[in-house]
């Protein structure tokens, strides 16, 4: 017997909101069934498919992008490899990209902070003095 949760029951386990479980359904990402009373039921892998989801979207994907790649998470076949390989290799290179871009603002960020903890020094030393 496959043991089934309700969307409140999944939002919670999942650590989402009902509502994003639902845009979840809306974009094809996630499916249900619906109980003989009309709600909305899930399998109990769900809550990790959730999880896969929101690491996508933090990533930066796009549903249109995470749609295209979940056939590979749920069934791969050889003849998706390799324009899958392919969309993979590209989304990797556009996250390295963000993280190199990301890490400069850090630099940057870091050198605004030594200078104002300079400057802040001197204001320290200025009302000793006085």
């Amino acid at each position: 017997m496959e043991v089934t949760v309700r969307i409140g029951q999944l939002a919670e386990q999942a650590g989402v909101s009902v509502r994003a479980l639902r845009y979840y359904e809306e974009q094809g990402l996630l499916t249900s069934t619906r109980s003989p009373s009309g709600q909305r039921t899930y399998v109990d892998g769900a809550v990790e498919r959730v999880r896969l989801l929101r690491r996508l979207y933090a990533a930066g994907l796009s549903s249109r992008t995470i749609v295209e790649l979940l056939p590979c998470v749920d069934s791969p076949r050889a003849e998706q490899s390799d324009e899958t390989w392919a969309r993979l290799l590209e989304e990797r290179a556009r996250l390295d990209a963000h993280i190199s871009d990301l890490l400069q603002a850090r630099d940057v960020l870091d050198g605004i902070v030594t200078t104002n903890r300079r400057h802040r020094e001197t204001f320290v030393d200025q009302v000793d003095i006085h």
